[in-house]
Parts: structure tokens; C-alpha cells; sequence
């Protein structure tokens, strides 16, 4: 199976669930992006790291990478390799004395370790075709507007063309989590058939 690489270009503040994040990667050579939900310590760990601040002592993550240089283990790469139930799985890579092992993780703390241990983050088309939302570049077409207050409940009354247009102008107002929600209500539907 070919791997994809991602890359980490934003996240933003959860507006349905109190105390989350939404992590969005984005294919290195394309416009697909995978918003994923992840919780607020996690978030820290991640946003301390790109923006290059030194805790006092160490995080977790930081307690981790510690410990894997001491024994001489090295993360090669991640793999978010499964999306089941709206969940993301990640497989952390590594090495040791030439010997490869594969850990299973939260894709949350697989992220924050990649960037501790400067390594790949990747997935598989199955999962940017099950969770990726592309951000569509054409302007100017006319699409029909639809409310932003539209509910989880509501979505079940538009048709999979409204909630396709309606999935559109979500990514590109970066309302990931809006989107999301939309993408999981398509999926549901495809799933029916």
C-alpha cells in the first residue's frame, strides 16, 4: 500500500466539544486535508513544540523522546493507517539495533512525537478518501447557500448533493469540525446503499 505524506498546518479550538482541539493535516503534494479531533493536553504538546518552547521540566512526549534516546530507539515515521467509527489509529514506526517494531498509538501523541523526533507522518488514500475533505480551488461558481446554524439532526432532511455543497463551504471556511460532521452524515448514507 503506497503511503501518503502529511504535513501539520493548523489547528483550532473545538466549538462543539469543551476542552478539544482539531489538528489539520494536509497531503504534502495535493490540497486534501484530515481534521482530527484531539484533546486539550495533547494540543499543548503539540503547539509547545512548533512553536519551539521549552517547558521547565519535561511534558510527557518530551519524557518519552528522552527515554527512546537513551536506549537508542529511534521513530522512524508514523502511519495513520485506520479511521473506524470516526476514530483515527496511528502506528509509530521504530527502530532498534536494526530491529523494527511497530507500536500502536493515539494519533494524537503520534503527532506530537513525530515533531519531537523530526520523522514522517503519512496515511493511506482509504483514509484520505474515507475522512479527507479537499479544499476546492475553483471561485466563482454559484452555490446555493445554506444556514451556518444547520444542526447534526437537520443534515438528515438535505439531500447527499446539498450536504456535498454544504461539506464544500465548510473547508473553505476551515470549519473543520463542521465539516466533519457533514462527512460523517455522507458516510452514513453511502454505507445504507
Amino acid at each position: 500500500m503506497n503511503k501518503i505524506r502529511l504535513k501539520i498546518i493548523g489547528m483550532s479550538y473545538s466549538q462543539s466539544q469543551s476542552g478539544a482541539f482539531v489538528l489539520i493535516l494536509v497531503e504534502s503534494n495535493g490540497r486534501r486535508r484530515l481534521p482530527i479531533i484531539i484533546g486539550g493536553s495533547e494540543a499543548q504538546a503539540i503547539a509547545m513544540e512548533l512553536e519551539k518552547m521549552k517547558p521547565t521540566r519535561p511534558l510527557t512526549h518530551d519524557l518519552f523522546k528522552n527515554f527512546a534516546d537513551h536506549f537508542n530507539i529511534k521513530l522512524k515515521e508514523v502511519i495513520i493507517n485506520k479511521f473506524h467509527e470516526g476514530v483515527f489509529y496511528a502506528l509509530l514506526k521504530c527502530e532498534r539495533d536494526g530491529e523494527e517494531i511497530e507500536i500502536d498509538s493515539r494519533t494524537s501523541d503520534a503527532v506530537a512525537l513525530s515533531l519531537r523526533f523530526h520523522c514522517p507522518i503519512y496515511t493511506y488514500e482509504s483514509i484520505l478518501k474515507a475522512a479527507g475533505m479537499t479544499m476546492d480551488g475553483e471561485k466563482g461558481k454559484e452555490k446555493q447557500e445554506y444556514s451556518d446554524d444547520i444542526s447534526v439532526s437537520e443534515y438528515s432532511e438535505l439531500t447527499v448533493n446539498e450536504l456535498t455543497e454544504l461539506l464544500n463551504k465548510a473547508v473553505e471556511n476551515e470549519e473543520y469540525e463542521k465539516a466533519s460532521q457533514i462527512r460523517d452524515e455522507i458516510n452514513r448514507r453511502k454505507k445504507k446503499k
